[in-house]
């Protein structure tokens, strides 16, 4: 990896297109090099993954709406047109709305894989644009895991040097350019327009971080959705030849200058060099629970706190309960967000997602973690919960922030509770990552990859359905191409809802 300094210029530098970053980003994404057996095998378990939880989502409302705005683009003539999860191999769309369908049916759960250094990622979130694409244009397999191996090295390449949310900037600014690039390799576009196409994606994907603070609603499961269809339909202008903002990132109007660190920001992306393979992949990690990914190490605390001290579960029996941890955390979902809604029994599913009291007394008290069940509204309102719920608070400590931010061994997601009971006793315990994580106590295989598939979408499929989808995912770096077009999964009868309200389409 070389690292790439990147700063604002003003306009009469004249930064040439070989040192903007986009080019940069873009001469990675057309490196020949192939992909390793290793990143070509978690590509594989991420495939799966990513079906799961979409499996296990399509009849909610949001990827039903989206579903119903996508199913009214047919395909262009140019190609075949993309599936839509849900609805099985006759139906298809055009490639940029499934990319947005297929991507809230992703997004939904917040259930699939996870990236945290100087931001926050879901670099899965890639898979859907490059998938549909793939479909649309009859590419084969290895071009498809070619270009999600690009769409995962750019965006944790992007996520390890420059941070989005310490400007309030959503996430989704860093996977519209991976997306594109992702979706470029998979074409074999040229440099020059796989850079134009990053460019636009970017210029269009910089959105505020509303989406994920306060009352979140269901945007946030919309959010990367949109951005791969804004990356679709920029690679789309890019190939006729239209150009993007430049230099995007480094123009004294730029992403940087006005959005970012300022005229005085200076960043290092690291990139691979020419022939270095794209293993990206294998730096992040996905989710055993249905919960934002800085809960996770905390769900699998609390499950062993219940069984060795029952007593911090009972509200009647506690004082406090007070979780030190990182900055990002206690800032993004703990209570130093300052969010009344992190307390609210009434608060929506994506708010209670973010909220890691309500997640860790759900956790302390059930011993599980459910991706129906604890969000249930019955289950949020419970009085005993509620009063647990209301002695829990958060704190940053600089240990644990600095343990986010170190990379290797050292890395953490995690922090130190300190139970208070009424009685006078405390309870202290700590863990630094989750069971599934690559350092955990359990780390996810690739059985347990088909397990968590299995579970999630057995009652939604059938067994038929979901033996059918996993033998042609399992062998995904080999498929034709029109093995690629029925990378899909249709529902059983009944799973889908009926139409809801219109809309315009």
């Amino acid at each position: 990896m070389k690292n790439h300094p990147v700063r604002s210029h003003r306009s009469e530098e004249n930064l040439p297109r070989e040192e903007q970053l986009a080019w940069k980003m873009a001469q990675v994404a057309t490196d020949p090099v192939e992909v390793t057996d290793s990143a070509a095998e978690m590509i594989v378990n991420r495939f799966i993954d990513n079906a799961a939880v979409a499996a296990a989502s399509v009849g909610r409302a949001a990827p039903s709406s989206a579903r119903a705005q996508a199913l009214s683009h047919t395909p262009s003539r140019g190609g075949a047109g993309s599936t839509l999860f849900g609805l099985g191999q006759d139906t298809r769309t055009s490639p940029e709305w499934a990319a947005y369908a297929n991507g809230v049916a992703v997004r939904e759960l917040d259930y699939h894989d996870t990236f945290l250094a100087a931001d926050y990622s879901h670099p899965g979130d890639n898979i859907p644009s490059v998938l549909a694409v793939a479909q649309h244009t009859g590419k084969d397999g290895h071009a498809l895991i070619r270009g999600i191996a690009t769409g995962y090295e750019l965006q944790i390449d992007l996520v390890r040097a420059i941070s989005l949310h310490k400007h309030k900037i959503d996430h989704i600014a860093h996977l519209g350019p991976s997306a594109a690039a992702g979706i470029g390799t998979l074409l074999g576009l040229s440099t020059e327009v796989i850079h134009q196409a990053i460019g636009q994606a970017l210029h269009t994907t910089t959105t505020t971080r509303q989406s994920r603070k306060g009352e979140i609603s269901s945007w946030k499961a919309y959010a990367p959705g949109f951005a791969g269809k804004l990356a679709v339909e920029a690679v789309d202008r890019a190939m006729r030849g239209e150009t993007s903002p430049a230099p995007i990132y480094e123009g004294e109007d730029g992403v940087i200058a006005w959005l970012l660190d300022g005229p005085e920001g200076r960043y290092e992306v690291p990139l691979p060099t020419p022939g270095e393979p794209k293993e990206a992949i294998l730096l992040s990690y996905t989710k055993e629970h249905s919960a934002e990914y800085q809960a996770q190490a905390w769900i699998d605390l609390a499950r062993k706190l219940l069984r060795e001290h029952p007593d911090t579960a009972d509200p009647a029996k506690v004082a406090s309960i007070v979780v030190h941890t990182s900055h990002h955390t206690h800032h993004v979902i703990g209570s130093g967000a300052n969010d009344p809604q992190k307390y609210d029994p009434d608060a929506s599913r994506e708010t209670l997602d973010h909220s890691l009291p309500y997640i860790l007394a759900v956790a302390l008290q059930d011993g599980r973690w459910h991706h129906v069940d604890s969000y249930a509204p019955e289950r949020a309102s419970r009085p005993d919960t509620v009063a647990l719920w209301q002695k829990i608070t958060t704190v940053e400590d600089p240990v644990w922030t600095d343990r986010y931010h170190a990379g290797g061994d050292r890395q953490s997601y995690g922090g130190r509770i300190v139970v208070t009971l009424l009685d006078g006793r405390t309870v202290e315990d700590e863990i630094a990552v989750a069971d599934a994580h690559p350092a955990g106590a359990r780390p996810f295989t690739r059985e347990n990859y088909v397990e968590k598939f299995r579970t999630l979408a057995t009652p939604v499929l059938g067994e038929t359905e979901v033996r059918r989808f996993l033998d042609l995912a399992l062998r995904l770096p080999e498929l034709t191409a029109n093995e690629v077009r029925d990378l899909t999964f249709v529902a059983r009868a009944g799973q889908l809802p009926p139409a809801a309200r219109p809309g315009i389409f």
